[in-house]
């Protein structure tokens, strides 16, 4: 006795006729006809009246029909709880990254990781730097990619690499109307905007940072949330703002950016708990080394451990 053996029997039970039975089971209706009757020989019983129209089942037929019906139930809700246990165990890595990382190329790795490990489930978590190194200490997140150096003996940092950065000028700003580059002296005068508001310290101490090194005290104006709302307060024509190069691609129709006079870049870090050597993190690591040498960036040379 087979599991096949008991559908066909409690489709013929549903269907009470052969030929309609065969049609849902997909099967022609002959083969239908002597798996029944193999059955009722293994049972030493009939199981259906066939000489009555429509088919009926007999007194044993009734009987087994119950038990046929827990057992396929038993077995369906079996498949679905192995299923269940089996997305469970799948392995999941979590990503944290601040906003600014997206268009540092990010994406594409995103991608790579997905291509060569499609069997593990990969989440994405927008958080902060600050943010990132509490949830890496917890366990909640495996890998951040941020600009700020936090010291944590529990954190690995590796400098992936140092992003120059750039003005955002609102289009109708006479500033604007120039290519060359710009020195900070000549923004000192602009209202400034200032991003992520908190927590602090941030890429927003980063920038402050530039402008006190060179002697200069920026007029601060806004201190927005993130870096979507501070583009689209330079758009607004309400300031400007320093940016990472790789953010210029974002918004070209009413921002206008231009290179710094002096230089200055900002870090994209990779953060990691110490000692952390999961599966996951090598490959995280390997496709970026990979991916960098393609870029013609340089690659990190912990990365090629």
């Amino acid at each position: 006795m087979d599991l096949r053996h008991l559908r066909y029997f409690v489709t013929v039970a549903a269907e009470r006729n052969f030929n309609r039975a065969a049609e849902k089971l997909h099967i022609a209706q002959p083969p239908l006809s002597r798996a029944i009757q193999q059955l009722e020989a293994e049972l030493g019983a009939e199981l259906i009246d066939r000489t009555a129209r429509p088919l009926k089942l007999t007194n044993v037929g009734h009987l087994f029909h119950e038990q046929a019906v827990q057992v396929l139930r038993r077995m369906d809700d079996m498949r679905t709880m192995m299923s269940a246990a089996v997305s469970s165990e799948r392995r999941r890595f979590t990503m944290g990254f601040v906003s600014s990382t997206i268009y540092a190329r990010l994406p594409e790795l995103i991608r790579e990781f997905r291509g060569e490990a499609p069997d593990v489930e990969l989440v994405l978590v927008e958080s902060v730097t600050f943010d990132q190194i509490a949830a890496l200490k917890d366990g909640r997140i495996d890998v951040g990619f941020g600009r700020i150096r936090f010291e944590d003996p529990a954190v690995r940092r590796t400098i992936l690499r140092n992003e120059r950065l750039v003005v955002a000028l609102p289009a109708g700003s006479p500033l604007a109307q120039e290519t060359t580059p710009i020195s900070l002296a000549d923004l000192a005068a602009q209202p400034l905007i200032l991003y992520p508001r908190f927590p602090r310290p941030s890429y927003a101490d980063q920038v402050l940072s530039l402008f006190h090194d060179h002697g200069i005290e920026p007029k601060v104006v806004y201190e927005a949330r993130e870096l979507q709302i501070a583009i689209g307060l330079v758009a607004a024509e309400e300031g400007i703002a320093i940016i990472p190069e790789s953010v210029r691609r974002s918004r070209t129709e009413d921002v206008r950016y231009r290179d710094l006079v002096e230089p200055a870049t900002s870090p994209i870090i990779m953060s990691q708990r110490v000692g952390d050597t999961s599966p996951e993190l090598r490959l995280m690591a390997r496709i970026i080394a990979r991916k960098y040498a393609e870029w013609g960036y340089a690659v990190p040379e912990s990365l090629l451990v």
